[in-house]
């Protein structure tokens, strides 16, 4: 529990560090550095499973630093403040290419250490 809880706190400022490179790059326009995070955490955890990693690592890994680094509820948050803008276009595809891209950055991760493991 403790490694869990240190790892969730790691992932936690990886992501603070993160967002604000991106957001530096990128400009606010969008929550680009939110978008980025969740891709690539996505990415990570699906390459753990994947890969076949223990429950240990899963735990420590998956749980803890990945589950401190990426963000459901901010990607949420910012998807309906879009909205609350009135900017519909950009909540919608906010929205709707956030999961998009997560789910096929979890699945390219899982598809590509699974194959490499038979």
């Amino acid at each position: 529990m403790i490694a869990i809880a240190l790892a969730g706190g790691a992932g936690a400022a990886m992501r603070l560090v993160v967002d604000g490179l991106v957001r530096n790059r990128m400009g606010s326009w969008l929550p680009w550095g939110t978008l980025v995070i969740n891709i690539v955490g996505s990415f990570a955890l699906g390459w753990l499973v994947g890969a076949g990693a223990g429950s240990t690592w899963l735990d420590v890994a998956g749980t803890g630093f990945l589950g401190g680094f990426t963000t459901f509820s901010a990607a949420s948050f910012e998807t309906a403040r879009l909205a609350s803008d009135r900017r519909w276009p950009a909540a919608v595809g906010y929205g709707v290419g956030t999961l998009t891209a997560a789910v096929g950055a979890a699945s390219l991760g899982y598809f590509l250490t699974a194959a490499t493991a038979f």
